[in-house]
């Protein structure tokens, strides 16, 4: 199997596209576009309670 650079060697070094309709992007933008989000909103709250749930289950 071929490395990387030769698999890739034909566009490798081509220029960098920049759009002629749009300005780039801020930097801090596209960064937020990588930015961990909560898949699963609440389940963390729901987890505390049901262990809530099962320790005072065992304290009784």
């Amino acid at each position: 199997m071929k490395n990387d650079v030769e698999r890739y060697a034909d566009i490798i070094d081509l220029p960098h596209h920049k759009s002629e309709n749009y300005p780039a992007m801020p930097q801090a933008d596209r960064a937020a576009q990588f930015a961990p989000f909560a898949a699963l909103v609440g389940f963390e709250d729901i987890l505390r309670k049901v262990a809530r749930q099962h320790e005072q289950r065992m304290d009784d």
